[in-house]
This record gives structure tokens, C-alpha cells and sequence, in this order.
């Protein structure tokens, strides 16, 4: 049994800022934060671009209320405005915390923090540090933790929180560095678990570690989901692997090109071009190859490109670096002589664990925050620059709210949660008559949201994908984990995660088949116009008796009306 005050699941960046936050202002708490990584390979780190902040260091006119109306209007007015303007607000003061750190943002020459432009933004208000900002402040925070004392036991990943009676008791967790299960009994448990895009499987850009866990693990505890349908797909990926080509290669000056040598934006964004709103983006990329204007490779993939050659040498090398390792590294390609073969990749989801501006649910002494949550500012469509923004803000303002109105009275740990884990791990040990595997019923799954799920959707494709996903569900019955190993068994690992995913899987197209509207990155063939009348709200789904139920809730409106987006 290991004993804890409070257990923080995800060692990323809203994870680490939530428990130095709460170390700074309570040294008596016993602060546990449990990764499925070592803590600077978390995803967080996988971010390039940068982290919005109205510091008007580049543009004076920018502020705080500017941004945020930015962030309403990219949302397709589905985010909760009260949210908004709380993240856009405390922006600029969480930017100045991590320069204090220590965090190397790239500088203008009057010394300030350099801002670039990002899609669908006014101003140019994006901090950066060259294109690897996640990464940076990643390892900031990770320095601050171990300066702070705060114990981190990484290889370990959760498998179920432990509630009972309305509240949370804790946790249970496999180190697979041993193989060995763990309980752990603590009072709060801040889930940071990171989105769930990699159900994607090789259609995505995020790492093999985002499958949805603690989502999965909050919907078997009958606590509601909410936006699960918003996949945010990201317009430059890499032609074969997905892996992201940032935002800031467009902020920068890059070019998007069709096989006819056109800038074929301004057919579908004209006052912006390359740095219209994600969602846009990616649209008018498939529509591109869909209509024939796209390039195909002799394996069959099919891509348009993304051309930086005009920025020279110079700007690549010192703004650029990692994506020119990258393309070199996974594509063959040098920018700064050739074009970058891309496409839209899925990304981020706005969706996720419904809970209130401090990350709490209505489990009492369970939070989340970051990806994993749904607050929600985020609404139908993220900003380019704004998932960094949320996972510090939403850290912080869970750890205030832990610090200032959480109970710390122990509880008795329920064993038969353990007993549970064990049995369940058990069964995957069993030698079966139909076998199935981990990995092979993965690359399906992501076949199937990608084709019945992806960039355009339709009722038909959508209903074909669900039954579809059913059947892998039956299937994953069968499977069998043939490695029998205790140590870092990967088999064992993706199997459980496997499991999670299917669940994710329905808890996404259930909702994308009943929101009969096309708003952000849901588009809808059949119903290609937004529906504020019908569609001006939450869905929310919450498994009952093993079955996932819809309703709906209202979106939070207090200044902008919902108005038609022209970029």
C-alpha cells in the first residue's frame, strides 16, 4: 500500500504545475505524482509552437479580453465564456511565473518575450521558445518539482480510482517496472492524464501513452463526459507518420500548396490564409485531395505541401530546428531545399472529464485538468497556443482549490478494488481458443475512426464505424497476452490500454451521430450548417449499468452571442 495525501496521476505540465502549486503553499502534505513515463518524455513536451498570453510585447493594441474573444469565436461559441475569461486573464501572469523558473522563451531584441502569430488570433500573442516551447517548459517544471521535494514514481500506470460513497479513497496502479500492483490510499486525486487522440492509432501525432485512461477510468465510475465528438484534427502532419509539423512553420511565413502550385487558402480563408482556425485548415486540405488537387506517392499516401523554402536558411535553422530534423529524420525531406509533404493528423480533443472552472468533478476529492478535462474553453475548436495556456492555468487554479477546500481526513482503502485489477489482468493471461491481440485490434480501431469518424462525417459512416467498434469490443474479449514477463511487459501494457480506448471509441461517436450540425472540427456531409437553434450545447454522455447515456447541457454565454465565423 503506498499512503498519500494527495495523488497526482500524469507528469506532464498541468500535472507538475498543480503539485508545485500545492507544495509551495501546504509543506505538510505528503504530494504523490505517479507517471506512465519518465516526467520530460510526457507529452507536454511534444508541444512546438508556443503558449498564448496577451503580454502586447509585439502588438500594444492586444489584451486579455481580445484574446479571449478570439478563443470564443474559434471555439464556434461552444466554450463556456466565464472560463475563457478566466484562462485569457491570468495568461500573461502564468507566462511571467515560468520566465521567473527559468524558462528560455525565445526574445525579441529589446529583450522582451517574443510573440509570433497563430491561426484564427488578432495580435501576435504566441510565446515561444524556437519550436520546442512544450519541451522547455516541461523540463522547467520538472526542475521545480525535484527542487520542491515532491516524489515522482514514474513507470507506473493507473488501471482504476478507488470511490465509494461519493467520494474518492484512491487508486490502483501497475509499476511495470516490476510488475507488481499497487494500492494507493489517498484523499485527493488530481487526474492529468493527457487527451486521447492516439485512438487515431498512425493517424494521429500524439504519443503511444495518449489512449484516454483516466477518461475511461471516470466513466466506469458513472461520472459524466462532456464534447466527447470534438476531435481536434491538426492540419500538418507528416505524410506517413502524423507527426506534428507545428503551427508556427504558417505563424512563421509558411505556404500551403496544392499540386497546381496554388496557395489554395484563399479560396476558403482569404483574410487569413494559412493561419485561418485549425478546423478550417484541415478541411480544405481533404478538400484539396479529395478533389484531385493533392499529391499521391507510389505507397498510395496522399498529402499537399507545406513549403518553407522561402524563409531561408537562417530563419529554419534558428525558429524551425526540430521540424527540420524531423522532416529530415521521418520524411526524407530537408525544408530548407524541399517542400513538406503533410496531413491533417488528429490532435488534441476538446472533450473530455466534465468538471467546473478549479477541475473538480462531482466525485468529491477527485480533479482533473489539462487535456483529460473539459471545462470547457476549448469548445469546438482549440486555438493553436492554447493547450499550454490550459494545462498551467487549470494546474493552478485546481491546486488553489485543493489548498484552500479539500478534506485530508483518511479513509480505509477498499481492497476488493485491488482484488478487481487482479482478476482482470488475470484473464488477459489466459491462453484462449480465438486470441486476439493488442496491437492488431489497435491499428483497426484506427482505421475506423479515421474513415467513419475523421475530418468529414456523416450519419451513414458514422453509424457503420459504432458497429464496427461493437464488434472490436467483443473481440477484445478474446485477448490474450502471450508475453508472461513481470518487467515492462508492452503487451500486457497496450492490452489494458486497448480496453480503454473501445470505451472512448463509443463515448466519441455516440454524441458525433446525434449532433446533426456541423460546428468546428465536426463537420457534417449531411449537415454542413451550424445549428445554434438545436446544437448551442453541451453533450454529455454517462455510462449507466454498463450502457452510455446522452443528454445535453447549456453552454455558458455572458458576453459574446454566437455570430457566424469569417476568418
Amino acid at each position: 500500500m503506498i499512503d498519500c495525501d494527495v495523488a497526482i496521476v500524469g507528469a506532464g505540465g498541468a500535472g507538475l504545475f498543480c503539485a508545485l502549486e500545492i507544495a509551495k503553499r501546504r509543506k505538510d502534505l505528503n504530494i504523490i505524482v505517479f507517471s506512465e513515463v519518465f516526467p520530460t518524455r510526457s507529452h507536454t513536451g511534444a508541444a512546438q509552437g508556443g503558449v498564448n498570453a496577451a503580454l502586447a510585447n509585439v502588438a500594444k493594441d492586444d489584451s486579455p479580453e481580445k484574446h479571449a474573444y478570439d478563443t470564443i469565436k474559434g471555439s464556434d461559441f461552444l466554450a463556456d465564456q466565464e472560463a475563457v475569461f478566466k484562462m485569457c486573464s491570468l495568461a500573461p501572469k502564468i507566462i511571467y511565473e515560468l520566465e521567473h523558473m527559468g524558462t528560455p522563451f525565445s526574445r525579441l531584441e529589446n529583450g522582451k518575450i517574443a510573440q509570433r502569430p497563430f491561426g484564427g488570433a488578432g495580435f501576435p500573442r504566441t510565446c515561444y521558445s524556437a519550436d520546442k516551447t512544450g519541451h522547455v517548459i516541461l523540463q522547467t517544471l520538472y526542475e521545480q518539482c525535484l527542487r520542491h521535494n515532491i516524489k515522482i514514481i514514474h513507470d507506473f500506470l493507473v488501471l482504476d480510482l478507488v470511490a465509494s460513497e461519493n467520494r474518492i479513497y484512491g487508486l490502483v496502479g501497475l509499476d511495470f517496472s516490476t510488475g507488481k500492483l499497487w494500492g494507493v490510499r489517498a484523499s485527493v486525486v488530481v487526474l492529468a492524464t493527457g487527451g486521447f487522440a492516439k485512438i487515431y492509432w498512425n493517424r494521429s501525432s500524439n504519443c503511444l501513452g495518449n489512449t484516454g485512461d483516466g477518461v475511461a477510468m471516470v466513466s466506469r465510475l458513472g461520472l459524466p463526459l462532456k464534447d466527447m465528438e470534438f476531435i481536434q484534427f491538426h492540419p500538418t502532419g507528416l505524410r506517413r507518420s502524423g507527426i506534428l509539423v507545428t503551427e508556427g512553420a504558417r505563424g512563421e511565413g509558411g505556404y500551403l500548396i496544392n499540386n497546381q502550385g496554388e496557395r489554395f487558402m484563399k479560396k476558403y480563408a482569404p483574410s487569413k490564409m494559412e493561419l485561418a482556425p485549425r478546423d478550417i485548415v484541415s478541411r480544405a486540405i481533404e478538400t484539396e485531395i479529395r478533389e484531385g488537387r493533392g499529391f499521391k506517392d507510389e505507397e498510395g499516401f496522399e498529402y499537399v505541401y507545406l513549403d518553407l523554402r522561402h524563409l531561408g536558411k537562417k530563419k529554419i535553422l534558428e525558429r524551425l530546428a526540430q521540424i527540420r530534423e524531423l522532416s529530415i529524420d521521418f520524411e526524407g525531406v530537408n525544408p530548407i531545399k524541399e517542400p513538406i509533404p503533410i496531413r491533417p493528423t488528429a490532435h488534441y480533443t476538446m472533450g473530455g472529464i466534465d468538471t467546473d472552472i478549479n477541475g473538480k468533478t462531482p466525485l468529491k476529492g477527485l480533479y482533473a485538468i489539462g487535456e483529460c478535462a473539459c471545462v470547457s474553453v476549448h469548445g469546438a475548436n482549440r486555438l493553436g497556443g492554447n493547450s499550454l495556456l490550459d494545462i498551467l492555468v487549470f494546474g493552478k487554479l485546481a491546486a488553489l482549490d485543493i489548498v484552500e477546500n479539500a478534506s485530508f481526513e483518511k479513509k480505509e482503502f477498499l481492497a476488493k478494488a485491488l482484488a478487481k485489477v487482479e482478476e482482470k489482468i488475470a484473464f488477459l493471461f489466459e491462453d484462449k481458443k480465438h486470441s486476439e491481440n493488442a496491437f492488431k485490434l489497435y491499428k483497426e480501431l484506427g482505421d475506423i475512426l479515421w474513415s467513419g469518424v475523421g475530418v468529414f462525417r456523416e450519419e451513414k459512416g458514422m453509424k457503420e464505424a459504432m458497429e464496427k467498434i461493437i464488434k472490436l469490443k467483443e473481440r477484445a474479449k478474446n485477448l490474450t497476452v502471450k508475453d508472461k514477463s513481470d518487467v515492462f511487459n508492452t503487451e500486457l501494457l497496450f492490452s489494458l490500454k486497448l480496453l480503454n480506448s473501445l470505451e472512448i471509441a463509443l463515448a466519441v461517436v455516440i454524441p458525433a451521430i446525434e449532433r446533426k450540425e456541423s460546428r468546428g472540427s465536426h463537420y457534417r456531409l449531411d449537415y454542413p450548417k451550424r445549428d445554434d437553434k438545436n446544437f448551442l450545447k453541451h453533450s454529455i454522455i454517462t455510462k449507466e449499468n454498463g450502457e452510455y447515456k446522452l443528454s445535453w447541457k447549456e453552454v455558458q454565454i455572458t458576453k459574446y452571442k454566437p455570430e457566424e465565423r469569417k476568418y
